[in-house]
């Protein structure tokens, strides 16, 4: 795919609470796997160069032990590493972070769910970000609940939007139950779930959050089924997909990856959908905003489609 510009506002906008951005973002997580400081932030810097003005990171994005293995030294924390190379703030761009998974000081992994606990999540972030708000904060759920357990935890978050430490709330890894529920005591402007060409089981949260005005932030756009361990740049196409990936077929006959493939077709799902793929590495960061210029025909799309 022959770009002239490498931009993320080819992808197009939407708004996010009283901002809008564009729909090609950013995810932090993988920054901290490497220990590197000046690598991830070249990555950061590079970002918002190209026009991301929307970048996701949480609580719980740190390396050594946090929900990636990354190479030994000191913990990398994700808002850090953004604090310390983007601050001071570009006029425009939104940060955010996600609260709820929480660890335990026997090293294992629990959840968030006691006001206390969510309160030192948020105080968290705003200190390792050095801010005095927090643009948006997702509640991200783990473990299977119902809605008025969620609507519990929503509303200490919403206590600290009124407190003027948070501007707005989404929801992370839900269903539509627990949206209605939240919206019931204040405004969800996102939710942000696991969706990909492979990975479809929120297809129909999707569709309702497009009716409703919400924006749908997928994560796992381009690992898919692969999750936290991320796409194996070792293997082929044939080795990573097998043989249902026509993603790859269709990459190679538009001279442009697979990768870049499924972040189309993912930005394709509609126009409240907002991309956040994340890399540690200047070159797949560039790549990645260049597939927010890649549109999909129809007949590619169908075959994605097919996809089981």
């Amino acid at each position: 795919m022959a770009v002239e510009r490498i931009d993320a506002s080819v992808a197009g906008r939407w708004r996010l609470g009283d901002r809008v951005v564009n729909r090609m973002g950013f995810g932090s997580m993988r920054l901290t796997v490497r220990n590197d400081r000046e690598r991830a932030v070249a990555v950061l810097r590079r970002a918002v160069e190209l026009g991301v003005d929307h970048i996701d990171t949480a609580a719980f994005y740190f390396s050594p032990g946090g929900i990636l293995d990354g190479e030994a030294g000191e913990t990398r924390y994700a808002a850090e590493l953004i604090r310390d190379g983007l601050r001071p703030y570009p006029e425009g761009l939104l940060i955010a972070t996600k609260v709820g998974p929480d660890r335990l000081p026997d090293g294992s992994w629990g959840e968030a769910v006691t006001a206390g606990r969510l309160r030192h999540q948020v105080e968290d972030n705003l200190c390792r970000l050095g801010v005095e708000a927090l643009d948006l904060v997702n509640l991200r759920i783990v473990r299977p609940v119902g809605p008025e357990e969620v609507a519990e935890r929503f509303g200490a978050l919403a206590d600290m939007r009124a407190e003027g430490l948070i501007r707005h709330l989404g929801l992370s890894n839900v269903r539509w139950e627990h949206v209605e529920a939240a919206r019931r005591i204040a405004p969800v402007v996102c939710v942000q779930n696991a969706f990909a060409t492979d990975l479809r089981r929120h297809f129909d949260l999707l569709r309702k959050c497009g009716e409703e005005g919400i924006a749908f932030v997928p994560f796992f756009a381009i690992a898919g089924t692969a999750r936290e361990d991320g796409p194996d740049s070792s293997k082929t196409p044939t080795e990573y997909d097998g043989e249902n990936g026509p993603e790859w077929r269709i990459a190679a006959a538009r001279g442009v990856t697979g990768h870049q493939v499924r972040l189309a077709w993912t930005l394709q799902q509609g126009a409240h959908v907002l991309a956040i793929p994340g890399t540690g590495d200047v070159a797949h960061l560039e790549e990645n905003i260049a597939a927010g210029a890649l549109r999909l025909t129809a007949d590619e799309m169908a075959a994605i489609d097919q996809r089981r």
